[in-house]
């Protein structure tokens, strides 16, 4: 029997093959725009790290050496050709390049480069494959060792010191293992996230062992009597209580509290706390005092990270006419220039892999020292642009930052947005208020009753001064802040204020009252 599936015909089959031209317009992004980019996203600190790479990659790269350059030359050593093959360099070799008798020292580093074969990988930096010299390893050892030395030791994890001080402890296998496994469970806080149980049962599986849930509890009970006090506990509650000692004041007090009323607690509902215990109002607010002593993250002590050095990319001045300059603070980056001796090697009408070599090294280098002094052309007109439009801010304070994106910006500089945004990262500025990063400038605002621009920042500053000075005891709703805000300008939506509050940390009135 025949289907319709089946019956078809053939012949009405076409398997149909061309060929088709097709324009279509890509955007493509040449190496030296993407290295050009990346150059200006980096900070000052980066910026380092990178030339210290970059010198380590391209032996054509060196720094200026700003007193030897300020020696008198020789005439031989001022001298430098110029090829057919290098007609871009012309400038570098008159202008910043001065050869002096130091750089011809190392007579042998030209017979070297002319042993390169033709597999050597364009990125090595090493010579035609030759074993180091001892001076070389030497240095090597040298840099490495200097590495480890400045290298910050990790800290101990709360998960090392636990086991370090479970150790100490008599217990039968596989308890003992079991409290290992137990320990690797905690979270960054020292909290078991996981029910027991469940973790017995999984280790059980993976160790081929029989720990009873009892036994579990038990172990859990002996990580618990281990320092810093809470750690082991299941719930933020235990947590609180496993820090709570006979010998604290109000002891009862603060056990009834935790185990019973914390969720009053954080709303603030001290008479259905004096209700339910027949405890004073006084009572509770000392018990509630004294619970505050006491760590809810006990782990957080570990594995801090250590803390950034914030080196400023930029500085304010003033000019005779009062107005802010913006400075660049280059002298924490290396001058940088294309070493002569490769220039010369060059002109010595070396082997075409050498030549070619030598080229590519030099043409990565050039693209390097652009970007760097493009980086620096861009991160300084976009200061002085964001600085011109923010003088109220630098000039009265923080309650007078004016709204200010980035778009603005870059059409006052005349670059994409995305420029204006990698010149901005994590650049710092020193101004006659402190120190600043450059996005603290930028922020959105809102038209107050008379149509004046008014920036979020501000409207945030006169609300923490609202609540700073209200009554505790009648503390402003909302819908109050949003009447006390009007009256000097700003109206402003309840549900606007609700979430400025919430961003700030504020609790809501009821949470804010004092009884």
């Amino acid at each position: 029997m025949t289907g319709p599936e089946t019956s078809g015909n053939y012949s009405d089959m076409h398997l149909n093959i061309s060929q088709q031209m097709k324009m279509s317009q890509q955007m493509k992004l040449a190496p030296r725009m993407i290295q050009s980019m990346e150059i200006l996203q980096l900070n000052m600190m980066a910026l380092n790290e990178r030339i210290e790479q970059e010198m380590v990659e391209n032996v054509t790269l060196e720094m200026v050496d700003k007193e030897r350059e300020q020696t008198p030359a020789t005439e031989a050593d001022a001298a430098t050709a110029k090829t057919d093959d290098t007609p871009d360099l012309k400038k570098d070799v008159e202008e910043r390049e001065l050869v002096t008798e130091s750089d011809k020292s190392n007579e042998s580093d030209f017979e070297r480069l002319l042993e390169i074969s033709s597999d050597w990988p364009e990125d090595n930096v090493s010579f035609g494959g030759a074993q180091p010299s001892a001076n070389q390893v030497a240095d090597s050892m040298d840099r490495q060792h200097d590495a480890m030395a400045n290298t910050l030791a990790r800290p101990q994890s709360i998960h090392e010191y636990l086991l370090e001080q479970f150790s100490f402890n008599s217990v039968e296998e596989p308890q003992r293992q079991f409290g290992e496994y137990l320990i690797q469970h905690l979270d960054h806080n020292g909290r078991l996230q996981s029910l027991l149980a469940e973790v017995c049962q999984q280790f059980n599986r993976v160790y081929d062992c029989n720990v009873t849930n009892e036994q579990a509890e038990d172990v859990l009970r002996m990580i618990q009597q281990l320092d810093p006090p809470g750690v082991g506990a299941r719930d933020h509650s235990e947590m609180l209580l496993l820090q709570i000692t006979d010998n604290m004041p109000f002891h009862e007090v603060m056990r009834v509290l935790v185990r019973d009323h914390l969720e009053d607690i954080a709303f603030n509902r001290l008479p259905v706390i004096q209700k339910a215990t027949g405890y004073s109002i006084d009572m509770i607010k000392v018990g509630i005092e004294q619970i505050q002593t006491l760590n809810p993250y006990p782990g957080r002590g570990f594995e801090q990270r250590p803390v950034q050095r914030i080196t400023p990319d930029l500085a304010l001045e003033k000019d005779d006419k009062g107005n802010y300059v913006v400075r660049l603070l280059d002298e924490y980056v290396p001058e940088l220039r294309i070493s002569p001796r490769y220039i010369r090697m060059l002109q010595e009408n070396p082997t075409a892999e050498t030549r070619e070599w030598i080229k590519k090294k030099v043409e990565s280098a050039k693209w390097l020292i652009d970007s760097i002094e493009q980086r620096y052309s861009t991160v300084k007109k976009v200061a002085q642009q964001i600085i011109d439009h923010q003088k109220e801010f630098l000039e009265k304070g923080p309650e007078f930052i004016a709204p200010l994106k980035m778009q603005q910006i870059a059409d006052r500089v005349g670059v994409h947005v995305t420029t204006v945004s990698r010149a901005v990262d994590e650049k710092w500025i020193q101004t006659p208020r402190g120190l600043f990063p450059l996005k603290r400038f930028f922020g959105g605002g809102t038209q107050t009753a008379s149509g004046e621009e008014v920036a979020w920042d501000t409207i945030r500053i006169k609300l923490q001064e609202l609540i700073d000075g209200e009554d505790k005891a009648k503390p402003l709703s909302d819908d109050a802040l949003v009447e006390a805000l009007s009256k000097q300008g700003l109206k402003l939506a309840r549900r606007t204020i609700t979430k400025y509050r919430k961003q700030m940390n504020i609790p809501s009135s009821r949470q804010r009252r004092e009884y």
